[in-house]
């Protein structure tokens, strides 16, 4: 049986970390949609079609990875998809318990999609998009957490 899986998030920008997850859910799951949320209420540095674009760049070796930006509920989005899983990403403790709130009511709302936690590699369990933008927009050097096509990008915004 091949699982499908949506790894979603706001991915402004997408990190090492971020990256990091894709691969190994690649090699878990038989199809991996990355859904990126437009997300208007964080207010978002890049456009959605910005993001998915650096995904898609980044991922392209990986053929059973897709990325699709998308607005609305999650479990929407998975239903459309024909996803059974959702992958979050655990960084530590703290994300713990929003992802379990997270986890339970996407499966009240949808109770066959199931979560399943990442934790990503200890090199890049520090790295938040927040933490990368701010280094960004100070100057600082992000070349360590982000792919140079994102680097770049950054570079371009400040």
């Amino acid at each position: 049986m091949s699982i499908k899986a949506i790894y979603p998030g706001t991915f402004d920008p997408v990190t090492n970390g971020h990256a990091d997850l894709i691969v190994r859910a690649s090699r878990l799951f038989g199809e991996v949609v990355i859904g990126v949320a437009s997300s208007p209420s964080k207010k978002p540095r890049f456009s959605l079609e910005q993001r998915v674009d650096m995904i898609k760049q980044i991922t392209q070796d990986l053929t059973n990875v897709s990325v699709v930006g998308f607005n609305g509920l999650l479990v929407d989005f998975a239903k459309q998809h024909h996803a059974q899983v959702l992958i979050r990403g655990l960084r530590a403790v703290s994300d713990f318990e929003y992802e379990f709130q997270l986890a339970n009511m996407n499966r009240r709302l949808s109770p066959d999609l199931e979560s399943v936690f990442l934790t990503p590699a200890e090199g890049n369990s520090f790295i938040s998009s927040t933490l990368v933008k701010e280094v960004a927009l100070h100057h600082g050097d992000v070349s360590q957490f982000v792919h140079p096509i994102v680097r770049i990008a950054l570079e371009k915004l400040s």
